[in-house]
């Protein structure tokens, strides 16, 4: 009988394994568009951006007290604006460098300043870490073609051959999902001086960029390809949906992978995956308001992403303009991806490590706030404008940007809440309802820890 059992185990073990069979997705934007975002990504809400790369060596741009505009003041486009005579910054860029590397000095040149010396990812992942933070998104390739990992489509033009001969990319995700992060990667379509790309456009995306992501994600398996400088050609010159079509169903991360819409001139907030705003820019306007799409806001802490070592304390945010930046974003319903800019000896500037030690800080308090919420679509205009709203089931947050000296009414609730708490306090809070207004008496400021907003939760004051 014992034989026999084995024998019948032995037999089942042989059958197939039917499982569901996952959706095939076409190479049409109306078949790519049909996958849903991934759970992870719209719970996670904050992310950190890190834009590392030769830029990082001049690590110098304009500011707007130059005269220059939002996109002008990236050091991350110093080559492009060092060879453009067109751009009215190009001056400024040529003064710069000719008065400290000389007029024979190349842009290819920096790479014997990109050491790395310092960089400890592990540092890095833990800072990242505590500050509340729940994604990392790493350029792995800008505008310069430079590849942050040993890309063989990048031959003696990437972090291994050259320069620091590491694989920063590499080390930093093993480091991100070792603290239990979602690890992501930026990659550029376009190079501005890649010669294949100048003669060739249709050539380049064949032999180069198309094989180049493959690689990236084959090797690293990461949660977000965030993509950039479409914005010269189609999404069809890109081949985009072609890309995407096998990355949602061949690649090994079809099923937790999140893209965003920058894939053609054609595609922001129209297609791909979640929708990006830039330091609040869209280029077609189409983001103006909550919108019922997933999206994010990008933007650095100072005016450019990558490092500018002409920037002073007041053209960074304050900690406390930071935290309230994540609030906005989150109670419109998006996500925060905040970048960092590091050095070219792998250290992430000190007044970036307090800034996001300091939302690290708020977010242990006041996470419950943020992580897994949506945007609470209030039935009344609201009256202070200091006061913001998230619900996660049937919870409701009222956020409080400044502390409320007085009681705090909020419109249009049906339904009398189970209790009222301020999160990291053991106050009691008081309320009374009347109307389908709810008014909260907030306790004496002294009773209230921690600073530059405050929650309150109302549990159980939603329907669904």
């Amino acid at each position: 009988m014992k034989k026999e059992l084995i024998i019948l185990c032995t037999l089942l073990l042989m059958l197939p394994v039917v499982l569901p069979a996952q959706k095939k997705y076409e190479a049409t934007w109306e078949s790519v568009d049909s996958r849903p975002i991934p759970g992870w990504f719209t719970d996670a809400k904050f992310g950190i951006f890190i834009h590392w790369g030769l830029y990082s060596v001049p690590a110098w741009g304009p500011l707007p007290a130059d005269g220059a505009g939002v996109y002008d003041c990236y050091a991350e486009w110093y080559w492009a604006k060092l060879m453009d005579r067109n751009s009215k910054v190009n001056p400024l860029f040529v003064d710069f460098h000719t008065k400290h590397y000389g007029e024979n000095f190349k842009y290819q040149d920096f790479v014997n300043g990109f050491t790395c010396d310092m960089f400890n990812p592990g540092y890095w992942a833990k800072l990242i870490r505590e500050a509340g933070a729940r994604y990392v998104v790493l350029t792995s390739k800008h505008h310069e073609g430079f590849a942050l990992w040993p890309s063989t489509h990048a031959w003696n033009w990437n972090a291994m051959d050259v320069g620091p001969h590491r694989d920063l990319a590499g080390e930093l995700t093993e480091a991100v999902r070792s603290e239990g992060l979602h690890m992501g990667f930026y990659y550029s379509l376009y190079e501005w001086f890649n010669p294949l790309y100048k003669s060739d456009p249709d050539r380049y995306v064949v032999e180069h960029m198309l094989p180049q992501m493959k690689d990236l994600v084959n090797r690293y398996r990461p949660d977000v390809v965030w993509t950039d400088g479409e914005w010269d050609y189609p999404s069809a010159t890109w081949r985009s949906t072609e890309f995407l079509a096998w990355l949602y169903n061949d690649s090994p991360v079809s099923e937790t992978v999140v893209v965003n819409d920058r894939w053609g001139k054609e595609t922001r907030s129209v297609h791909g995956g979640i929708y990006t705003t830039e330091y609040d820019l869209v280029h077609d306007g189409r983001m103006d308001g909550r919108i019922s799409h997933p999206w994010e806001e990008c933007r650095g802490i100072g005016h450019s992403f990558g490092y500018n070592r002409n920037e002073q304390l007041a053209d960074y945010s304050t900690s406390e303009e930071l935290v309230h930046l994540l609030i906005d974003k989150v109670a419109a319903g998006g996500n925060l991806l905040l970048n960092i800019g590091p050095t070219a000896d792998g250290r992430i500037p000190v007044i970036m490590q307090q800034r996001l030690t300091d939302i690290g800080r708020w977010l242990e308090c006041n996470g419950e706030a943020i992580y897994e919420t949506c945007a609470w679509d209030a039935p009344h205009e609201q009256a202070d404008a200091a006061v913001r709203f998230t619900r996660r089931g049937n919870d409701l947050y009222v956020i409080c940007t400044r502390y409320p000296e007085k009681p705090v009414t909020v419109k249009g609730l049906s339904r009398r809440p189970a209790s009222a708490t301020l999160l990291g306090s053991s106050a009691g809070i008081r309320f009374s309802q009347s109307g389908g207004n709810l008014t909260l008496v907030p306790p004496p400021r002294d009773a209230a820890t921690g600073e530059y907003a405050w929650v309150f939760k109302l549990r159980d004051a939603l329907t669904q």
